[in-house]
């Protein structure tokens, strides 16, 4: 008798710790509360390892001395070709980016057959996160755009600059807007257009510094008389001028509250210096957006348990090569002899001094536009490990949404 009942008892036991087992609701992953996505317009793996090397060198040793993104625990690769060939432009990479989609080169946050494609931007927005859009070059420009506009053609500046008004979106920032007043000078300008739809104009590093929680929808500009197109280089800064890491702290500031935010930050002129082959410039653009990464890298460690930095590029430019010429080497101190940017329209002496420059610390270009090799994607925090491996540009937004249960 007693046999049975151990037996009946054994059963009852192992029964009950099946149905606790099977009705115990599953653990629910962490979602990001705070989503960084750093675009490094152009930044192919040669761009980020010549920088290294330079401030390996600047203190003395050979090697290589991490960039703050380079310290993320994960990495992956990133495939970046457009809808209709290998080589994308800025815009078709862009969508992809944003929107989940391909394009053709030149179209932007529209399908090849122009029907308007929905960035990410939107449903993070509509489920409450605040959202941020912010740039070291225009905020009409390609990368930016592609994160709140639409167009066939990405040169039709002044139409995608008016869309940030409805948009509802919460901080935009950069140097400016291309044609504020239209092609022509003949349109209502687009910064009253936004002040309108009831965002508050800001200029410059003052008023970047102004930029506290619960400003208000804001648009963040250079101060009046200085360039729209983009902010000086970082080989070219002044003290007066905007830098991105300011861009990066006001956007912070903007956007913190408790539901979340989703910011897209772009290191614009890395691109711009690859496209010249002007090297020296290349690893301080490099070394600038890191020190942008490294203010949202600071946010994270406050909050690591809610952030999530995601830090990759739209293409690579230039067909840079840490080592040219057949030699087994690379001199990066040797850029130390350029004291400013190569100039848009430069002179044939400026030129060849540039060009001498690149020959001498061994760095390679094989191209003045992008091409279409894979670029890096770099990740730290709730659900980076999503960004390990190869990977397309397209898979980045859709991981994105998938980490926080919200659909396009």
């Amino acid at each position: 008798m007693k046999q049975k009942f151990r037996f009946l008892l054994f059963i009852i036991i192992c029964g009950s710790l099946a149905f606790a087992t099977t009705s115990a609701s599953p653990k629910k992953a962490p979602q990001p509360k705070y989503i960084f996505l750093f675009i490094g317009d152009g930044m192919g793996l040669a761009h980020v390892t010549a920088a290294e090397n330079y401030l390996a060198a600047k203190q003395g040793f050979h090697g290589s001395d991490n960039l703050s993104f380079t310290e993320f625990p994960v990495m992956g690769l990133v495939t970046t070709f457009s809808a209709n060939t290998l080589v994308t432009c800025s815009s078709a990479a862009a969508t992809a980016l944003a929107t989940g989609n391909k394009t053709n080169n030149g179209m932007l946050g529209v399908s090849p057959d122009g029907n308007r494609l929905t960035a990410i931007t939107y449903p993070l927005h509509n489920a409450g996160y605040k959202i941020g859009i912010a740039t070291s070059v225009s905020i009409d420009h390609a990368t930016p755009a592609g994160f709140y506009g639409s167009d066939t053609s990405r040169n039709n500046y002044y139409n995608i600059a008016c869309q940030a008004s409805v948009t509802n979106f919460d901080f935009f920032a950069g140097s400016g807007f291309i044609n504020p007043t239209g092609k022509n000078d003949d349109q209502p300008n687009v910064y009253g257009i936004l002040e309108n739809a009831g965002y508050r104009i800001v200029r410059g590093a003052q008023g970047a510094a102004q930029i506290t929680v619960g400003s208000g929808k804001t648009v963040l500009v250079q101060d009046e008389g200085k360039s729209q197109i983009s902010l000086p280089y970082a080989i070219d800064r002044q003290d007066d001028d905007l830098t991105l890491s300011q861009i990066t702290t006001a956007t912070i500031n903007a956007l913190q509250n408790k539901k979340g935010f989703f910011a897209m930050i772009e290191g614009g002129k890395i691109d711009w210096a690859a496209h010249s082959n002007d090297g020296a410039t290349v690893i301080q653009e490099v070394i600038d957006f890191s020190d942008a990464v490294k203010i949202a890298f600071d946010f994270y460690k406050k909050y690591p348990n809610e952030t999530l930095i995601i830090v990759t590029a739209d293409h690579e430019t230039g067909g840079m090569s840490v080592g040219s010429r057949g030699k087994y080497a690379f001199n990066p101190l040797v850029f130390d002899e350029q004291k400013q940017s190569l100039s848009d329209d430069p002179s044939k002496r400026e030129y060849d001094f540039v060009r001498a420059l690149n020959d001498k610390a061994l760095c390679g270009w094989t191209s003045r536009s992008h091409t279409g090799i894979m670029v890096p994607v770099y990740a730290i925090g709730v659900g980076s490990e999503r960004f390990a491996g190869k990977m397309d540009n397209t898979d980045i937004p859709k991981r994105i949404l998938e980490l926080t249960n919200i659909s396009f």
